[in-house]
């Protein structure tokens, strides 16, 4: 163990609550808070993951000082202010705060770091920025770099980690796990799956690794397996959205089996609605209804009512598949119903890309299926209008949908100009879906290549090269 001021025989200093940034957040939930926290970040160019459980952090003060990025994004969000008056202790007082081995390489670190240095039982994870967590990721631009990025979170063994014996799990492979799910999800929304899968599978196995080798504490255990759950379900959609489903069905089932040895519901329900989604992609229309159903009672004691509109809208793809247009309008009414009620700290994290533009794409793909290609087209159109510029994939994915239901609605032109738009982000978005979704679009418009600005997209769409 790394040598320390603080021994492993005294007490830890229980964190002391952030007040000062409690009283910023003011009436806003955690969930809407760490929304506008994002938000801030884009407008400077920076990267931060932030989310309701990263808010509740903060406020319960066991991130003592933010890490170089949220620093930023916070004196941005309020001017004029200094991390003090934030309520955040200063950087030169967590500084150094833990030892580090000869054995270890040098210049990974930032110069401080906020790791708890003591002893492995800790009684609260104080692991912001560990050492784990830096080694994580790195970041950049590009589809070719996110994929890079995604390494083996420090948790992978390789071939000397192997010979070593394997220590039981802490707070920061806990940590490492939480954040490599969150940079995942980052990672698709902003570049698609295609160019992610492959290495997002060393961070899996390394997460049941992690299970097999067992935890200092039986909240850290908590936390490594919903972490590694809903790992397997980030990488499972990585495989669903490449157009892996076989790979995606086994993802999913790992993490419902996890989710069932240790009771957690959430993970159950999350699970069920990823099923749910993949078996409506797979042609499987009775099992995507009975998997969102399914999804639907597990979730209801969890008190999010977004999270039943999201399921309502799974079970409502289904029933679109059966041709059954009475059940899916049913559960469409219900999922505009339960989003009607807002947001609420219930919201589980994994479902920030759920808001008004998801609902209106998730309906277009509905009647879409249905044949009634006017009704799929507004929808798609609304959807795409309201994305946030985050979720690049998203654009992508309903402008396509877009494209798609003007070509069969029979309007080739301003389908093509919809495909156009789609083709111009394919040097950020590497997504199986969205180029199966266009390659459609091309044959249903071939008829009317002739038509002005079809030509043009046929021909674009023609030279532009496939993910592998």
């Amino acid at each position: 163990m790394a040598s320390s001021t603080v021994t492993s025989s005294q007490s830890p200093t229980p964190p002391r609550p952030n007040l000062a940034f409690r009283r910023l957040r003011g009436q806003r939930s955690p969930a809407e808070f760490a929304a506008m926290v994002r938000r801030a970040a884009r407008e400077i160019g920076e990267s931060v993951s932030c989310d309701a459980r990263y808010v509740g952090r903060v406020e319960a003060g066991e991130i003592r000082c933010p890490n170089y990025a949220y620093e930023r994004v916070f004196l941005h969000m309020f001017p004029g202010r200094t991390l003090s008056d934030l309520g955040f202790a200063s950087r030169a007082s967590v500084r150094g705060r833990r030892g580090r081995s000869p054995s270890e390489t040098q210049g990974t670190y930032e110069p401080y770091d906020t790791q708890d240095t003591q002893d492995p039982d800790e009684t609260y994870d104080n692991y912001e920025e560990s050492d784990v967590l830096r080694r994580a990721f790195m970041t950049g631009g590009g589809a070719t770099v996110a994929a890079a990025s995604l390494g083996p979170l420090g948790l992978a063994l390789d071939a000397a980690a192997a010979a070593r014996p394997v220590r039981r799990a802490g707070a920061g492979e806990a940590g490492a796990l939480e954040e490599a799910v969150r940079r995942i999800r980052l990672l698709d929304d902003r570049h698609g799956a295609d160019g992610l899968y492959q290495r997002a599978a060393a961070p899996l196995r390394a997460a049941y690794a992690l299970l097999d080798a067992g935890a200092t504490r039986q909240t850290t255990a908590d936390r490594l397996h919903s972490g590694a759950g809903e790992l397997a379900i980030s990488v499972g959609w990585l495989a669903h959205d490449s157009g892996r489903f076989d790979d995606a069905r086994s993802h999913y089932a790992e993490a419902l089996a996890t989710a069932r040895v240790t009771g957690d519901d959430a993970l159950e329900a999350h699970a069920f609605c990823n099923t749910a989604f993949l078996a409506r992609d797979a042609g499987r229309p009775r099992e995507a209804v009975r998997a969102a159903q399914a999804a639907q009672r597990v979730a209801r004691p969890l008190g999010s009512a977004r999270l039943m509109s999201l399921l309502a809208l799974r079970e409502a793809g289904g029933w679109a598949g059966l041709a059954d247009r009475t059940g899916c309008e049913q559960a469409l009414a219900r999922a505009q119903a339960y989003f009607e009620r807002g947001h609420s700290d219930a919201d589980p994290e994994w479902m920030s890309f759920y808001g008004e533009a998801e609902l209106e794409g998730l309906e277009a793909q509905c009647w879409s299926t249905l044949g009634d290609w006017r009704r799929a087209a507004r929808h798609a159109r609304r959807a795409a209008d309201l994305q946030d510029p985050h979720f690049t994939r998203n654009i992508a994915l309903y402008t396509a949908e877009l494209a798609d239901d003007l070509a069969r609605g029979g309007h080739p032109d301003e389908g093509a100009a919809a495909g156009l738009r789609v083709l111009e982000l394919l040097g950020e978005v590497q997504s199986s879906r969205v180029q199966t979704m266009l390659a459609a679009t091309a044959r249903v418009l071939l008829p009317h290549r002739r038509a002005p600005g079809v030509s043009a997209f046929l021909e674009r769409h023609a030279s532009t090269p496939r993910t592998a």
